[in-house]
Protein backbone atom coordinates (compact mmCIF):
# COMPACT_ATOMS: atom_id res chain seq x y z
CA UNK A 1 0.00 0.00 0.00
CA UNK A 2 2.67 2.69 0.90
CA UNK A 3 4.56 1.63 -2.62
CA UNK A 4 1.40 1.82 -4.33
CA UNK A 5 0.49 5.48 -2.53
CA UNK A 6 4.55 6.72 -3.06
CA UNK A 7 4.43 5.50 -7.08
CA UNK A 8 0.84 7.74 -7.26
CA UNK A 9 2.52 10.32 -6.18
CA UNK A 10 5.66 10.23 -8.51
CA UNK A 11 3.55 8.74 -11.89
CA UNK A 12 0.97 11.32 -11.51
CA UNK A 13 1.62 14.06 -9.49
CA UNK A 14 -1.53 16.42 -10.35
CA UNK A 15 -4.17 13.93 -9.05
CA UNK A 16 -5.16 14.29 -5.56
CA UNK A 17 -5.19 10.78 -3.63
CA UNK A 18 -7.04 10.24 -0.08
CA UNK A 19 -5.91 7.31 2.03
CA UNK A 20 -8.47 6.96 4.92
CA UNK A 21 -8.13 4.33 7.83
CA UNK A 22 -10.59 3.37 10.92
CA UNK A 23 -9.14 6.51 13.09
CA UNK A 24 -6.64 9.20 12.36
CA UNK A 25 -3.87 7.34 14.42
CA UNK A 26 -4.07 4.32 11.88
CA UNK A 27 -2.97 6.58 9.36
CA UNK A 28 0.60 7.80 10.54
CA UNK A 29 2.52 4.65 10.05
CA UNK A 30 1.28 4.34 6.50
CA UNK A 31 2.12 8.12 5.54
CA UNK A 32 4.99 7.63 7.49
CA UNK A 33 6.16 4.77 5.31
CA UNK A 34 5.34 6.82 2.14
CA UNK A 35 7.81 10.37 2.99
CA UNK A 36 10.74 7.25 3.70
CA UNK A 37 9.83 5.62 0.54
CA UNK A 38 9.91 9.20 -1.44
CA UNK A 39 13.10 10.16 0.36
CA UNK A 40 14.24 7.01 -0.25
CA UNK A 41 17.42 6.75 -3.05
CA UNK A 42 16.23 4.75 -4.97
CA UNK A 43 13.12 6.88 -5.60
CA UNK A 44 15.29 9.98 -6.07
CA UNK A 45 17.37 8.57 -9.09
CA UNK A 46 13.92 7.28 -10.75
CA UNK A 47 12.55 11.20 -10.72
CA UNK A 48 16.04 12.45 -11.63
CA UNK A 49 15.73 9.73 -14.77
CA UNK A 50 11.71 10.47 -15.54
CA UNK A 51 12.09 14.29 -15.12
CA UNK A 52 15.49 15.38 -14.78
CA UNK A 53 14.36 17.51 -11.77
CA UNK A 54 15.49 16.46 -7.91
CA UNK A 55 12.60 15.29 -5.90
CA UNK A 56 11.60 17.50 -3.03
CA UNK A 57 9.07 17.25 -0.25
CA UNK A 58 6.91 20.90 0.31
CA UNK A 59 4.76 19.45 2.66
CA UNK A 60 5.20 16.05 4.92
CA UNK A 61 3.61 16.21 8.06
CA UNK A 62 1.93 13.14 9.74
CA UNK A 63 -1.11 13.30 7.43
CA UNK A 64 -0.14 14.53 4.34
CA UNK A 65 2.30 14.97 1.60
CA UNK A 66 3.23 16.84 -1.43
CA UNK A 67 6.09 17.26 -3.56
CA UNK A 68 7.59 19.88 -6.13
CA UNK A 69 6.80 17.63 -8.98
CA UNK A 70 2.87 19.02 -8.81
CA UNK A 71 2.10 21.99 -10.75
CA UNK A 72 -1.35 22.62 -9.21
CA UNK A 73 -2.14 25.65 -7.94
CA UNK A 74 -4.70 24.99 -5.75
CA UNK A 75 -2.60 24.17 -3.41
CA UNK A 76 -4.08 20.86 -2.44
CA UNK A 77 -2.10 18.51 -0.79
CA UNK A 78 -1.04 15.30 -3.72
CA UNK A 79 -1.77 12.53 -0.52
CA UNK A 80 -4.35 13.31 2.53
CA UNK A 81 -4.63 11.12 5.21
CA UNK A 82 -7.79 10.55 7.19
CA UNK A 83 -9.50 8.42 9.93
CA UNK A 84 -12.91 7.94 8.90
CA UNK A 85 -14.31 10.23 11.58
CA UNK A 86 -12.37 13.45 9.96
CA UNK A 87 -14.52 16.00 8.27
CA UNK A 88 -14.51 15.47 4.69
CA UNK A 89 -16.86 18.84 4.00
CA UNK A 90 -15.30 20.68 1.19
CA UNK A 91 -12.33 17.80 0.08
CA UNK A 92 -12.45 16.46 -2.88
CA UNK A 93 -10.17 13.59 -4.50
CA UNK A 94 -9.39 11.65 -7.44
CA UNK A 95 -8.31 8.61 -5.90
CA UNK A 96 -9.56 7.48 -2.31
CA UNK A 97 -8.15 4.33 -1.30
CA UNK A 98 -9.79 2.25 1.85
CA UNK A 99 -7.95 0.43 4.15
CA UNK A 100 -9.14 -1.42 7.22
CA UNK A 101 -12.12 0.66 7.72
CA UNK A 102 -13.95 -2.22 8.87
CA UNK A 103 -12.36 -3.60 12.51
CA UNK A 104 -13.31 -6.04 15.45
CA UNK A 105 -15.23 -2.85 16.13
CA UNK A 106 -17.69 -3.43 12.93
CA UNK A 107 -18.03 -6.87 14.14
CA UNK A 108 -19.27 -6.24 17.58
CA UNK A 109 -21.50 -3.33 17.30
CA UNK A 110 -24.60 -2.50 14.69
CA UNK A 111 -23.91 0.71 15.36
CA UNK A 112 -20.43 1.53 14.20
CA UNK A 113 -21.43 -0.64 11.18
CA UNK A 114 -24.02 1.58 10.70
CA UNK A 115 -21.14 4.34 10.89
CA UNK A 116 -19.13 2.77 9.07
CA UNK A 117 -21.10 3.01 5.82
CA UNK A 118 -22.78 6.32 6.30
CA UNK A 119 -18.81 7.64 5.67
CA UNK A 120 -18.32 5.29 2.75
CA UNK A 121 -20.96 6.14 1.30
CA UNK A 122 -19.82 10.07 1.68
CA UNK A 123 -16.78 9.26 -0.11
CA UNK A 124 -18.82 9.09 -3.18
CA UNK A 125 -19.72 12.95 -2.96
CA UNK A 126 -15.86 13.66 -2.10
CA UNK A 127 -14.97 11.84 -5.48
CA UNK A 128 -13.97 14.22 -8.43
CA UNK A 129 -15.83 13.23 -11.51
CA UNK A 130 -14.20 10.21 -13.34
CA UNK A 131 -12.47 9.33 -9.69
CA UNK A 132 -12.05 6.09 -8.53
CA UNK A 133 -12.26 4.45 -4.88
CA UNK A 134 -10.44 1.10 -4.12
CA UNK A 135 -10.86 -0.74 -1.20
CA UNK A 136 -8.91 -3.42 0.77
CA UNK A 137 -9.39 -5.20 3.84
CA UNK A 138 -11.26 -8.03 6.04
CA UNK A 139 -14.88 -8.72 6.36
CA UNK A 140 -16.09 -8.86 9.82
CA UNK A 141 -19.36 -9.13 9.87
CA UNK A 142 -22.30 -10.17 7.19
CA UNK A 143 -23.77 -6.79 6.97
CA UNK A 144 -20.69 -4.94 7.28
CA UNK A 145 -19.63 -2.14 5.04
CA UNK A 146 -18.08 -4.75 2.65
CA UNK A 147 -22.33 -5.15 1.56
CA UNK A 148 -21.99 -2.01 -0.30
CA UNK A 149 -18.79 -2.56 -2.20
CA UNK A 150 -18.02 -3.98 -5.55
CA UNK A 151 -17.56 -7.44 -5.46
CA UNK A 152 -14.14 -8.64 -4.55
CA UNK A 153 -11.27 -10.23 -5.30
CA UNK A 154 -10.84 -12.67 -2.23
CA UNK A 155 -7.34 -13.47 -1.14
CA UNK A 156 -7.42 -15.84 2.06
CA UNK A 157 -4.53 -17.58 4.09
CA UNK A 158 -4.82 -20.76 1.79
CA UNK A 159 -3.98 -18.71 -1.40
CA UNK A 160 -1.35 -16.24 -1.23
CA UNK A 161 1.14 -18.14 0.09
CA UNK A 162 2.18 -16.34 3.08
CA UNK A 163 1.73 -18.76 5.84
CA UNK A 164 3.21 -22.07 6.02
CA UNK A 165 0.92 -25.21 6.84
CA UNK A 166 2.57 -24.75 10.60
CA UNK A 167 2.34 -21.44 11.08
CA UNK A 168 -1.26 -21.27 9.97
CA UNK A 169 -2.41 -24.18 12.44
CA UNK A 170 -0.06 -22.28 15.49
CA UNK A 171 -2.01 -19.11 14.73
CA UNK A 172 -5.92 -21.21 14.46
CA UNK A 173 -4.79 -22.20 18.27
CA UNK A 174 -4.46 -18.90 19.72
CA UNK A 175 -7.42 -17.66 18.78
CA UNK A 176 -11.18 -18.78 18.28
CA UNK A 177 -12.99 -20.09 14.75
CA UNK A 178 -14.85 -17.43 14.29
CA UNK A 179 -12.08 -14.81 14.42
CA UNK A 180 -9.85 -17.12 12.98
CA UNK A 181 -12.25 -17.49 10.03
CA UNK A 182 -13.10 -13.84 9.61
CA UNK A 183 -9.18 -12.90 9.80
CA UNK A 184 -8.15 -15.37 7.85
CA UNK A 185 -10.22 -16.92 5.67
CA UNK A 186 -12.64 -14.35 4.99
CA UNK A 187 -15.56 -15.65 5.51
CA UNK A 188 -18.05 -15.40 8.83
CA UNK A 189 -19.08 -18.10 10.67
CA UNK A 190 -21.54 -18.25 13.95
CA UNK A 191 -19.47 -17.46 17.22
CA UNK A 192 -18.60 -20.15 18.80
CA UNK A 193 -20.94 -19.56 21.84
CA UNK A 194 -24.10 -19.31 19.26
CA UNK A 195 -26.30 -22.12 20.35
CA UNK A 196 -29.25 -22.05 17.26
CA UNK A 197 -27.86 -23.17 13.77
CA UNK A 198 -29.29 -24.88 10.28
CA UNK A 199 -33.02 -23.76 10.65
CA UNK A 200 -35.67 -25.45 8.71
CA UNK A 201 -37.62 -22.63 6.47
CA UNK A 202 -40.15 -22.23 3.95
CA UNK A 203 -43.07 -24.09 5.06
CA UNK A 204 -46.45 -23.77 4.02
CA UNK A 205 -47.89 -20.69 5.79
CA UNK A 206 -51.34 -22.06 6.23
CA UNK A 207 -49.44 -24.52 8.93
CA UNK A 208 -49.59 -21.73 11.73
CA UNK A 209 -53.30 -20.49 11.09
CA UNK A 210 -55.08 -20.82 14.18
CA UNK A 211 -51.94 -20.63 16.46
CA UNK A 212 -50.97 -18.81 19.44
CA UNK A 213 -48.96 -15.41 19.39
CA UNK A 214 -46.49 -13.40 21.00
CA UNK A 215 -45.07 -9.48 20.56
CA UNK A 216 -42.14 -8.55 22.03
CA UNK A 217 -42.24 -4.68 21.97
CA UNK A 218 -39.93 -2.13 21.62
CA UNK A 219 -40.53 1.33 22.49
CA UNK A 220 -37.30 3.30 21.18
CA UNK A 221 -33.50 2.70 20.76
CA UNK A 222 -31.98 0.01 19.91
CA UNK A 223 -34.43 -2.91 20.53
CA UNK A 224 -36.27 -4.45 17.97
CA UNK A 225 -40.05 -5.47 18.36
CA UNK A 226 -40.81 -8.64 17.31
CA UNK A 227 -43.69 -10.76 16.48
CA UNK A 228 -44.49 -14.40 16.76
CA UNK A 229 -47.33 -16.95 15.31
CA UNK A 230 -46.56 -20.87 16.60
CA UNK A 231 -48.52 -23.32 16.02
CA UNK A 232 -47.92 -27.52 17.29
CA UNK A 233 -48.98 -30.01 14.46
CA UNK A 234 -47.41 -33.49 13.46
CA UNK A 235 -44.54 -33.31 15.94
CA UNK A 236 -43.56 -30.14 14.18
CA UNK A 237 -43.83 -26.54 15.81
CA UNK A 238 -44.90 -24.03 13.02
CA UNK A 239 -43.87 -20.19 13.33
CA UNK A 240 -44.43 -17.23 11.38
CA UNK A 241 -41.89 -14.39 12.61
CA UNK A 242 -41.86 -10.72 11.80
CA UNK A 243 -39.25 -7.92 13.20
CA UNK A 244 -39.52 -4.40 13.15
CA UNK A 245 -36.91 -2.21 14.02
CA UNK A 246 -39.48 0.42 14.85
CA UNK A 247 -41.80 1.29 18.57
CA UNK A 248 -44.34 -0.89 18.97
CA UNK A 249 -47.21 2.05 18.56
CA UNK A 250 -46.16 1.99 14.47
CA UNK A 251 -46.92 -1.52 13.91
CA UNK A 252 -49.56 -2.90 15.88
CA UNK A 253 -51.79 -1.96 12.64
CA UNK A 254 -49.28 -4.64 11.18
CA UNK A 255 -49.85 -7.54 14.08
CA UNK A 256 -53.33 -6.69 13.76
CA UNK A 257 -53.51 -7.62 9.94
CA UNK A 258 -51.46 -10.67 10.36
CA UNK A 259 -53.49 -12.58 13.46
CA UNK A 260 -56.52 -11.49 11.38
CA UNK A 261 -54.69 -13.04 8.42
CA UNK A 262 -53.59 -16.63 10.01
CA UNK A 263 -57.01 -16.53 12.14
CA UNK A 264 -54.70 -16.56 14.86
CA UNK A 265 -55.66 -17.05 18.65
CA UNK A 266 -54.27 -15.54 22.15
CA UNK A 267 -51.39 -13.06 22.35
CA UNK A 268 -49.37 -12.98 24.96
CA UNK A 269 -48.08 -9.87 26.43
CA UNK A 270 -45.48 -9.38 29.55
CA UNK A 271 -46.10 -6.63 31.45
CA UNK A 272 -42.88 -6.16 33.10
CA UNK A 273 -41.42 -2.97 31.24
CA UNK A 274 -44.95 -1.87 30.19
CA UNK A 275 -47.15 -2.53 33.08
CA UNK A 276 -49.50 -3.90 30.91
CA UNK A 277 -49.68 -0.89 27.91
CA UNK A 278 -49.38 -3.04 25.23
CA UNK A 279 -51.98 -5.59 26.22
CA UNK A 280 -54.74 -3.15 26.88
CA UNK A 281 -53.80 -1.88 24.01
CA UNK A 282 -54.40 -5.09 21.39
CA UNK A 283 -57.39 -5.71 24.15
CA UNK A 284 -58.48 -2.11 22.90
CA UNK A 285 -58.49 -3.12 19.40
CA UNK A 286 -60.40 -6.53 19.10
CA UNK A 287 -57.21 -8.91 20.16
CA UNK A 288 -57.75 -11.89 22.79
CA UNK A 289 -55.00 -11.01 24.78
CA UNK A 290 -52.76 -12.92 27.95
CA UNK A 291 -51.02 -10.44 30.19
CA UNK A 292 -48.28 -12.12 32.52
CA UNK A 293 -45.53 -11.52 34.36
CA UNK A 294 -41.99 -12.65 33.13
CA UNK A 295 -40.37 -14.34 36.11
CA UNK A 296 -37.96 -16.47 34.43
CA UNK A 297 -34.15 -14.89 33.27
CA UNK A 298 -34.21 -14.45 29.45
CA UNK A 299 -30.97 -16.70 28.81
CA UNK A 300 -32.32 -19.76 30.41
CA UNK A 301 -35.66 -19.01 29.29
CA UNK A 302 -34.30 -19.23 25.25
CA UNK A 303 -32.08 -22.03 26.09
CA UNK A 304 -33.81 -24.29 27.67
CA UNK A 305 -38.06 -24.03 25.27
CA UNK A 306 -36.24 -23.08 22.60
CA UNK A 307 -32.86 -25.41 22.22
CA UNK A 308 -34.95 -28.07 23.19
CA UNK A 309 -37.12 -28.25 20.30
CA UNK A 310 -35.32 -26.38 18.04
CA UNK A 311 -34.59 -29.45 15.62
CA UNK A 312 -38.59 -29.40 15.33
CA UNK A 313 -38.81 -25.90 14.58
CA UNK A 314 -39.95 -24.70 11.08
CA UNK A 315 -40.20 -21.29 9.77
CA UNK A 316 -42.83 -20.99 7.59
CA UNK A 317 -42.88 -18.73 4.42
CA UNK A 318 -42.85 -14.80 4.52
CA UNK A 319 -41.23 -14.82 7.86
CA UNK A 320 -38.63 -12.45 8.16
CA UNK A 321 -34.89 -13.65 7.33
CA UNK A 322 -33.76 -11.18 10.09
CA UNK A 323 -36.28 -12.44 12.44
CA UNK A 324 -34.43 -15.71 11.56
CA UNK A 325 -31.39 -14.57 11.81
CA UNK A 326 -31.16 -12.62 14.87
CA UNK A 327 -32.29 -16.30 16.47
CA UNK A 328 -29.36 -18.56 14.71
CA UNK A 329 -26.93 -15.31 16.08
CA UNK A 330 -27.96 -15.54 19.42
CA UNK A 331 -26.00 -16.27 22.19
CA UNK A 332 -25.81 -14.62 25.95
CA UNK A 333 -24.01 -11.91 24.64
CA UNK A 334 -25.61 -11.06 21.86
CA UNK A 335 -26.69 -7.33 20.65
CA UNK A 336 -30.12 -8.05 20.31
CA UNK A 337 -32.52 -11.19 21.54
CA UNK A 338 -36.11 -9.88 20.77
CA UNK A 339 -37.04 -12.04 18.33
CA UNK A 340 -35.73 -15.57 20.20
CA UNK A 341 -37.17 -14.65 23.57
CA UNK A 342 -40.77 -13.70 21.78
CA UNK A 343 -40.42 -17.76 20.27
CA UNK A 344 -39.35 -18.74 23.50
CA UNK A 345 -42.06 -17.53 25.45
CA UNK A 346 -44.53 -18.82 23.01
CA UNK A 347 -42.81 -22.20 22.74
CA UNK A 348 -43.13 -22.13 26.74
CA UNK A 349 -47.15 -21.54 26.13
CA UNK A 350 -47.35 -24.44 23.31
CA UNK A 351 -45.39 -26.38 26.22
CA UNK A 352 -47.91 -26.21 29.15
CA UNK A 353 -50.45 -27.43 26.67
CA UNK A 354 -51.21 -31.23 26.89
CA UNK A 355 -51.33 -31.95 22.94
CA UNK A 356 -48.13 -33.14 21.46
CA UNK A 357 -46.06 -32.58 24.36
CA UNK A 358 -44.22 -35.53 25.09
CA UNK A 359 -41.31 -35.71 23.03
CA UNK A 360 -39.98 -31.96 24.50
CA UNK A 361 -37.94 -32.25 28.11
CA UNK A 362 -36.47 -28.95 28.81
CA UNK A 363 -32.97 -28.35 29.74
CA UNK A 364 -32.29 -25.21 32.15
CA UNK A 365 -28.98 -24.09 32.24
Amino acid sequence: MSIALALIVVLLPNLKTLFIRKTDDDIKEVIAQVKKILESQQMRYFVKCIYGADLKLTKANTNEISTNLSTDIKGTSQLVGLGIGSSLTGKHFDRIFTDDIVNLQDRMSKAERDRTKSIYQELHNVKNRGGRIFNTGTPWHKDDCFTLMPNPEVYDCYHTGLINHDELESIKGQMTASLFAANYELRHIAAEDVIFTSPQKNAEPHLVEQGICHTDAAYGGEDYTAFTIARKYNGKIYVFGKLWHKHIDDVQGEIKRYIEQFNAGVMYCENNGDKGYLGKEFRRNGIRVSIYHENMNKFIKITSYLKACWKDVVFVAGTDEEYINQICDYNENAEHDDAPDSLASVIRKLWNKSEDTSNYKPIFA
